[in-house]
């Protein structure tokens, strides 16, 4: 059984206020227009997760909220895990492996470098970066998550907003 793991770099946010802490960054305005953009791609080519998580942090959730919307997940049931954020293979790992597996279609949304380094540990493949707002879609042809493992994944496709404006 193929499943799929949506991995999103939060959209572009902003550094404006000195005074907010980076967990508090809100989406800057490329950030809100990259999110939706995106969004509105996968809902096009029918993507429905069963499944997203988020790290906490406000323009993390904030871009899986737009995408939710977007593709008809509901909000509330938004995952959303710390460890995202404190980032680490490992800990994206351990998430991955967790999922349920009636789940075909799932969605992770966290931060640099720990998404793009996730991304290249699991597909064996080497993106330099994924860019903000940027999706990478790992195909895996595995019975369960929980036999995710280095290289088990392929990249299905890696897509990003500056290919849709």
């Amino acid at each position: 059984m193929t499943k799929s793991l949506y991995l999103v770099r939060h959209a572009k946010a902003g550094w404006d206020n000195a005074g907010i802490a980076d967990f508090d960054r809100p989406l800057n305005e490329k950030g809100l227009q990259s999110a939706p953009l995106m969004a509105s791609f996968l809902k096009d080519r029918r993507v429905a997760p069963c499944m997203i998580v988020s790290s906490p942090a406000l323009r993390a959730l904030s871009t899986a909220g737009i995408f939710s919307d977007i593709l008809g997940y509901p909000r509330e049931r938004i995952e959303k895990r710390i460890e995202i954020y404190e980032g680490g293979i490992d800990n994206l790992h351990r998430i991955v492996q967790a999922l349920p597996d009636d789940c075909v279609i799932a969605m992770l949304f966290g931060h640099n470098p720990s998404i793009t380094d996730f991304s290249n540990y699991l597909t064996g493949r080497h993106l330099d970066g994924i860019v903000t707002c940027g999706i990478v879609r790992v195909d895996f042809n595995l019975q369960s998550w929980a036999m995710v493992c280095p290289g088990s994944g392929r990249v299905g496709a890696y897509d990003f907003p500056k290919q849709h404006q």
